[in-house]
């Protein structure tokens, strides 16, 4: 996947090491980030980050802890409390344990036309903002994800607003159209939003000009919920949330001192024998690292597909569930499986189970998940011979990280690995975090080129134990 054309996303498997539209995004950003004086990255609240020195290598004597300044931060709306602080208008908020916001009564009807389809439909529909977040660090970039419950004949349309620092605002831009399934319309991005100053790069909200010094300082979001006239269904969104980031420029990261040991009993799936698999989704098995992390992730929490849910798929093709991931997380106007925020909605669709779209400052906070039984699943790009044993450079990958090892390697469920077998791999520590949370680095041929930053999803129960809970706070998740 070539980033001449479409400037914004990363590839979704091992494929050669190449420039994406995400890398080139994230390397605009980071260069600037740097010129405009940014500081190293944090989660909000993760103040447990080890750094022994600022070489990005351990010292020689006992570990320094200290607390970087955050330069992200991720806010939600979950609770009744949080459903009712917003403008509704023709949306309600349903009671019990797990609120949820529902569809009441219609504010009219709208005409539409999938573009990716050519049909046009009449659609029932209301909406509910989100008061105002002011950002504790005003952001370069924002990621929206959403936990929701689409019956057929509904869907839902996220939207985000910024304030920059100047106090002018942003648009209304769309941040996704999405429904569980694919028969009412085609879940899709909106590719050629942009005000001059910011644009919408699949998923993510990004300023332009990073170097000018301009910031997104607050941001609304807004939800519209959509059904066929009359039918009474209604979507049911039980968390909506955003990431705001300001990651500075770095080709390596402080080492972080190993913490407990710990693997968690994680299902192991190759993506790679999907090759040649529904090309009509991103391509087939090979760039289908997402929605294999997925649905190993959303196993693991007990998530579980029917035989009526699987028997479209081709009887003779393995682990059919995974093809299934593949075409429900499928981004019709971007054309992949990456969209991060669909794969976090694909997976909360399951009973019992939410998710998000953040950041993470350090394997420090990873192992506080893993203590906590919540695995992850991380970003990262490298060449060939940066990670030892994967055997592969990629522009942008997905996989799981599943415990660490007594001396603090990484212990992953790669999806790139030709076999289910051997899927499970154990990463040097330092080379794992520094792919991972770095934000710049060099290909094979020198070209300087970007990392993630520390971004990952994050999929745990609806209602997780009071251990989860607070390694989850201690992240900036609630």
């Amino acid at each position: 996947m070539s980033s001449a054309a479409q400037p914004s996303r990363p590839a979704t498997g091992p494929a050669a090491d190449r420039p994406t539209r995400r890398s080139v995004l994230t390397a605009a950003v980071a260069v600037a980030a740097v010129t405009a004086g940014a500081v190293p990255a944090v989660a909000a609240g993760a103040a447990d980050a080890g750094d022994p020195a600022d070489t990005g290598e351990p010292g020689p004597g006992p570990a320094v802890h200290r607390v970087p300044a955050p330069t992200a931060e991720y806010r939600s709306w979950t609770t009744h409390a949080d459903w009712t602080s917003g403008t509704a208008r023709g949306t309600l908020v349903t009671a019990g344990d797990r609120p949820g916001l529902t569809l009441g009564t219609p504010l009219g009807t709208a005409d539409l036309t999938d573009p990716h389809t050519g049909t046009t439909a009449t659609w029932e529909y209301a909406t509910w903002t989100a008061p105002v977040h002011r950002l504790g660090v005003p952001a370069t970039e924002l990621v929206p994800s959403w936990n929701a419950e689409t019956p057929a004949g509904t869907w839902l349309q996220a939207e985000l607003r910024g304030t920059y620092t100047d106090g002018t605002d942003t648009p209304w831009y769309v941040m996704g159209r999405w429904a569980a399934g694919d028969q009412d319309i085609r879940r899709a991005s909106v590719d050629g939003q942009s005000d001059g100053r910011s644009t919408v790069w699949t998923d993510t909200l990004a300023v332009d000009d990073a170097a000018s010094g301009l910031r997104v300082a607050a941001y609304r979001l807004r939800l519209t919920l959509y059904r066929r006239p009359g039918s009474g269904a209604t979507p049911t969104v039980w968390r909506v949330g955003a990431m705001g980031s300001d990651v500075p420029d770095r080709f390596t990261v402080p080492a972080t001192v190993p913490g407990a040991a710990r693997e968690l009993a994680v299902p192991r799936y190759s993506q790679e024998i999907h090759v040649g698999q529904y090309p009509e989704y991103d391509n087939g098995g090979e760039a289908w690292c997402s929605p294999t992390s997925t649905q190993m992730i959303a196993e693991y929490w007990g998530g579980r597909l029917t035989p009526e849910q699987l028997a479209w798929v081709d009887p003779d093709f393995a682990d059919p569930q995974i093809c299934h991931a593949a075409r429900y997380t499928y981004d019709h106007e971007y054309a992949g499986c990456g969209n991060w925020p669909f794969g976090v909605a694909y997976a909360a669709a399951f009973a019992g189970l939410q998710g998000v779209v953040t950041r993470l400052p350090s394997l420090t906070a990873a192992e506080r998940l893993i203590a906590a039984g919540i695995p992850l699943i991380t970003s990262q790009s490298f060449v060939k011979g940066e990670l030892t044993g994967a055997g592969y450079g990629t522009a942008g990958h997905l996989m799981t990280v599943i415990g660490f090892t007594p001396d603090g390697d990484v212990i992953a469920n790669d999806p790139a690995a030709p076999s289910n077998a051997e899927v499970r791999r154990v990463y040097r520590r330092r080379e794992f975090e520094n792919v991972w949370l770095r934000t710049k680095r060099l290909d094979a041929s020198g070209r300087t080129l970007s990392g993630s930053g520390g971004v990952c999803y994050l999929l745990f129960p609806a209602r997780p134990t009071a251990a989860q809970c607070t390694a989850l706070a201690a992240v900036g998740v609630r």
